[in-house]
């Protein structure tokens, strides 16, 4: 049996070698994920300029999310490592000495001693000697407790838990980074028309007024140049702030410092959201993430019931049915004994006189001793019943949540598939539209140079091509923002989760 206990504590040890090997290479691997990543002042570099694809690895290297998420998962990785404590074996050691100042005195019947000795005289008797040695070490050792097994594979489901955290969270960072961005490109755009508004009525202001003082047109005209250009003027006000709001969204999503100056690259107005390859090169980079999750507008009917099981958000609530399992069963080993074995060695040593480190050979002794034992919780009042019905309703209430969640889910899906299809049908028209503006203010604006329009026409084709421009670039906007949403419903999301599997295999 001593054979035994030893032979135990031997791979005990070996386990708590392998772990601390582990928990090293693990903590490793998270500093490394914390420091192999791109940094602001790489991503924009002289130029000052962040791509999309900048922008998410930076969020996902910044964002405090993110790094909060990284912190829960080495604290699940810590949590492992504990877990294996309950069934490792408990080693202490422990040693005292004791110095007699005085030996003790203990009065004894003098009968002991002299048995002529009258009835009720006692004597003194000295026990113990000057110098006195006690050590050894006491090993104790789970042979089995249920809980405590059940608890280490539930620290294995935690720490899985928290990992799918963090893709989830990661998921909805690199989303929330998407559509930040798009937002910047949006309000730029809407200042660009609008700073082109202003501009053109400016230039027509300035041709009216000529035209005014060479007879050609009236007074009126003009006051209908001035009163547009004055109605435009505040608007443009509106759009610049806008773009500053835009620009701190963004920042806040990147994680980095709202004072740092960059612009972002991508012209939403020569965007073509139905090609494959992006025409212009300052939207490949939305285009490569645009096509990083393929997407087809008449898509398998049950794309819904494949997307669901790549969603983190689910994930994790799977993880957590696991984990509640496994809690549920921890609470059900407590109706179950518990062995456990103890090895004890000590030394003894009793010296006279001046003291001598544990004596000598012949004056101390060794003792060894080997128990095991046996506990069987009859009855501890109605905790364990009462804990085990608490989980069990738990347990009902995670499954109800993940319904609700995967209804959601299915619902979010359609809704950005629509959206998706949505602009998809109608970017044709749109484009039409717009090039039909430019053409209809081209000749307007050369009808009235040739003295065969009015001002008024040109207004009007002013205004339809600035809505037609406004259109398109927020029909550009929407098939983006629908896109990046599609993404993260479905569970697909680039950078994330380039590794899984598409929906067309």
């Amino acid at each position: 049996m001593l054979h035994y206990i030893f032979t135990a504590l031997q791979s005990s040890f070996r386990a708590v070698f392998v772990l601390a090997v582990v928990g090293l290479l693990t903590a490793t691997s998270v500093r490394a994920q914390e420091t192999d990543t791109t940094s602001i002042s790489e991503a924009v570099g002289s130029k000052k300029t962040l791509k999309l694809t900048d922008a998410i690895q930076v969020s996902l290297a910044n964002n405090s999310r993110i790094k909060r998420s990284l912190f829960d998962l080495q604290i699940a990785d810590e949590e492992v490592t504990k877990a294996w404590s309950s069934v490792l074996p408990d080693i202490s050691s422990s040693a005292t000495y004791t110095r007699n100042l005085e030996i003790p005195v203990n009065f004894v019947p003098a009968q002991f001693f002299d048995p002529n000795a009258p009835a009720g005289e006692l004597v003194p008797l000295q026990f113990g000697t000057d110098n006195n040695w006690q050590g050894g070490f006491s090993v104790e050792q789970t042979l089995f407790r249920g809980e405590a097994f059940v608890g280490i594979s539930s620290s294995k489901v935690f720490k899985a838990v928290q990992a799918e955290n963090l893709r989830a969270t990661s998921q909805q960072i690199v989303t929330q980074a998407r559509l930040a961005y798009y937002q910047v490109l949006v309000a730029e755009e809407q200042l660009r028309l609008q700073e082109s508004t202003v501009e053109r009525l400016e230039k027509n202001l300035g041709e009216n007024q000529s035209r005014l003082k060479a007879g050609l047109v009236d007074e009126y005209a003009v006051l209908q140049v001035r009163v547009q250009l004055q109605n435009q003027r505040p608007q443009l006000t509106q759009a610049r702030y806008a773009v500053d709001q835009a620009y701190r969204d963004l920042k806040v999503v990147l994680g980095v410092p709202l004072d740092l100056e960059f612009s972002v690259q991508g012209d939403l107005n020569s965007f073509d959201v139905t090609a494959d390859q992006a025409m212009k090169e300052i939207n490949k980079n939305l285009k490569q993430v645009d096509n990083m999750t393929p997407y087809q507008f008449e898509g398998r009917k049950n794309i819904t019931e494949l997307a669901t099981d790549l969603r983190g958000d689910i994930r994790v609530l799977e993880k957590q049915e696991a984990l509640k399992q496994r809690e549920i069963k921890a609470i059900k080993s407590r109706f179950l004994p518990t062995l456990t074995a103890n090895y004890n060695l000590n030394w003894s040593a009793a010296q006279a006189g001046s003291p001598v480190l544990f004596g000598s050979e012949e004056t101390r002794a060794r003792s060894q001793t080997l128990g095991f034992t046996l506990s069987l919780p009859l009855f501890q009042g109605f905790e364990r019943s009462s804990d085990l019905d608490i989980a069990q309703i738990q347990m009902k209430s995670l499954e109800e949540q993940k319904r609700n969640v995967v209804r959601s889910a299915k619902n979010e899906i359609q809704s950005a598939r629509e959206s998706l299809n949505q602009a998809i049908e109608t970017a044709p028209a749109r484009e039409q539209a717009l090039e039909l503006a430019q053409e209809g203010y081209d000749r307007a604006k050369a009808r009235l140079e040739n003295g065969l329009g009015s001002q008024l026409d040109v207004t009007n084709a002013e205004l339809q091509l600035r809505e037609a421009e406004a259109n398109y670039a927020r029909m550009v906007y929407n098939y983006l923002s629908a896109k990046a949403q599609y993404d993260q419903a479905i569970g697909m999301v680039p950078f994330v989760d380039n590794d899984q599997p598409t929906l067309n295999d």
